[in-house]
C-alpha cells in the first residue's frame, strides 16, 4: 500500500510539473504573462470605471486586481482541467492510473501558478498604497479552499466532457456569464435587495469578498462568506467525485 501511494505521488508530481511547463512552453516571457494579463485588465478597467464611470470604491485598482486574480484562478483552473482527461487519453487507455490524478495534477499546476500570482500581488498592493497586516497569513487558506472548489468542479466537467464534447463550449459561455455575476468590477451592494441572498450563494463572490477583507480591510472573512465557501466546496467536491467515478469506467471506450 505504501509503495502504491509513493508511486502515485510520483506520478502526480510528474503530471503536475508537465502541465505547469506546458502552459508557458514557447513563450518568451513565460510566467510573466500571468502577471501582465491581469495588470493590463486592471489598467483598462480602472480607467473605464474610475475615470469614465466615476466609481467611488476606495483604491479601486487594488480592489479590482484582487477580484481579477481570484477569478483567474477559478476560470483558468476549471477551463483547462475540463479537457485534461481527453488530452491525456493515452494515460487512460494504456496505463493503469487512477484517472482522477490527471485532473488533480492539472489543478495543482493551476494552484502553483495562482500562488505565484498572489505572491507577485503583495508588493503591487503596497505600491498601490495598501497596508498589509498579519491577516495576509489567511490568504493561503482562501487559496486552498478555492483549489478544492475548482477540483470538485473540474472532476464534474472533465468526466462529462468525455461523454459530451459540447461541455467545452458550454463552460466557456458559463464563465463569460460568471464574470459578470461575480463582484469583480462592481461592489455587491448594487445588487437589488430581493436578489441579494441568491447572489451571495455564488462561492466565487464569497472568495473574492473574503480575500478583499483580508488584504484591503485587515479583517477576517464574514461568517456568511466562510459558511458559503465551506458548504459549496464540500458539496461540489462530493458531487464531482461521485459523478467522475460513475462515468470513468467508460472513459477508455469513449476516447
Amino acid at each position: 500500500m505504501g509503495n502504491d501511494f509513493a508511486h502515485y505521488l510520483d506520478a502526480l508530481t510528474v503530471l503536475a510539473q508537465k502541465d505547469f511547463k506546458i502552459r508557458y512552453r514557447n513563450s518568451v516571457l513565460g510566467f510573466i504573462w500571468s502577471i501582465l494579463n491581469p495588470l493590463a485588465y486592471m489598467v483598462i478597467l480602472t480607467l473605464v470605471f474610475s475615470v469614465l464611470l466615476r466609481v467611488s470604491i476606495p483604491n479601486f485598482a487594488a480592489w479590482l486586481l484582487i477580484g481579477l486574480l481570484i477569478w483567474r484562478f477559478f476560470s483558468i483552473g476549471t477551463s483547462q482541467a475540463l479537457s485534461s482527461v481527453i488530452e491525456n487519453s493515452s494515460l487512460v487507455t494504456k496505463v493503469y492510473l487512477p484517472r482522477y490524478l490527471i485532473v488533480l495534477a492539472n489543478n495543482l499546476a493551476n494552484l502553483l501558478g495562482a500562488s505565484l500570482e498572489f505572491l507577485a500581488l503583495l508588493p503591487l498592493l503596497i505600491l498601490l498604497g495598501v497596508s498589509i497586516s498579519a491577516h495576509v497569513l489567511l490568504l493561503p487558506v482562501i487559496l486552498i479552499f478555492e483549489f478544492l472548489l475548482v477540483f470538485g468542479i473540474s472532476l464534474l466537467l472533465s468526466s462529462l466532457n468525455v461523454k459530451y464534447r459540447d461541455f467545452d463550449q458550454l463552460w466557456g459561455l458559463a464563465l463569460q456569464l460568471g464574470f459578470f455575476l461575480s463582484p469583480i468590477v462592481y461592489a455587491p451592494d448594487i445588487i437589488p435587495l430581493r436578489y441579494a441572498y441568491l447572489y451571495s450563494l455564488n462561492p466565487v463572490t464569497s472568495l473574492i469578498e473574503s480575500t478583499r477583507a483580508i488584504l484591503l480591510q485587515n479583517q477576517l472573512p464574514s461568517q456568511l462568506d466562510f459558511t458559503i465557501i465551506l458548504s459549496s466546496t464540500s458539496l461540489l467536491l462530493l458531487v464531482g467525485w461521485v459523478i467522475f467515478h460513475s462515468l470513468e469506467g467508460r472513459f477508455a471506450e469513449q476516447l
